[in-house]
């Protein structure tokens, strides 16, 4: 039972960090990684639940990086928080997520939405204020029925609270994982809505940046994409991580833990010689 990606309310999971680890215990979960969005914040208190409930936590964070014009995301596994390139950089993109925030809040506001920087702040209740929490905001509002409407009829290109993001390149969250000791694994490499020529690009690419692996498995896929994934994998000899992508229990589809099997074929992450430890 390993679940390698997972969020808590150090970003926009709902669940704090120690209530985190405990469900994924109850649920039988004995290897954790905790992946907050662009932070670390959650990981010290993780860790002494961890202890507490005799699970494995490994350290971890999912950066927002660019590639090709477009927004994806990194899972750093096994990472010391205390990097001091990695804190920095982490720095720098909180600084940006604030000024988003504010932006996406003043384009809410004039479209009608009121209050939108506070009531998004009130759901965060943390410094980073992320896009989810302006959909829990507007859907509480009644402005739409659920986060998913909230994203098409607000935050996508052209609607009223799009903000584009302005991440750091592709090698360098690259990089920046690897300068903090752990190991770079393209998170659910199925979202982001690519061609299998510009798929296959990336993967390509990523491979000679020196990452170490992609998630094959992921509760952001179908069966099939979970296949597709693991031929991806196979194709490009990099090892295949798992994760729930879990942000608490709102969705109940997603649960700690709870993952189809992994192609025979592929070569886990965690024995990969990664010494996820």
């Amino acid at each position: 039972m390993i679940d390698l990606h997972t969020h808590s309310t150090a970003s926009d999971g709902t669940l704090s960090p120690s209530e985190l680890v405990s469900s994924a215990a109850m649920a039988g979960v004995n290897t954790l990684a905790l992946t907050d969005h662009d932070c670390v914040g959650g990981i010290k208190e993780a860790q002494q639940a961890a202890k507490h409930n005799n699970i494995r936590l490994i350290p971890g964070v999912e950066l927002s990086v660019m590639w090709s014009g477009r927004t994806l995301h990194l899972v750093g596994l096994n990472i010391n928080v205390d990097n001091q390139a990695l804190r920095l950089a982490l720095k720098e993109t909180l600084s940006f997520r604030r000024w988003r925030a504010e932006e996406i809040a003043r384009k809410l506001e004039a479209s009608g939405v009121e209050n939108a920087l506070g009531g998004a702040q009130s759901v965060a209740k943390t410094e980073l204020i992320g896009r989810s929490h302006f959909a829990h905001y507007l859907v509480e509002q009644g402005h739409a029925r659920n986060n998913r409407q909230v994203f098409k009829r607000f935050m996508v290109k052209g609607k009223p609270g799009h903000v584009g993001g302005e991440w750091m390149p592709l090698e360098s969250g690259i990089n920046l994982i690897h300068q903090a000791g752990g190991v770079a694994v393209l998170a659910h490499p199925a979202r982001y809505n690519l061609s299998r020529t510009k798929l296959r690009g990336l993967l390509k690419e990523f491979k000679g940046l020196g990452a170490d692996g992609i998630e094959v498995v992921s509760g952001s896929h179908s069966k099939d994409e979970n296949q597709t994934m693991a031929q991806h994998a196979l194709d490009f000899e990099l090892p295949a991580s798992q994760g729930s992508d879990y942000h608490g229990p709102e969705k109940p589809w997603v649960q700690l833990g709870k993952l189809p099997p992994m192609h025979y074929r592929c070569t886990p992450i965690w024995e990969a010689g990664l010494k996820l430890s």
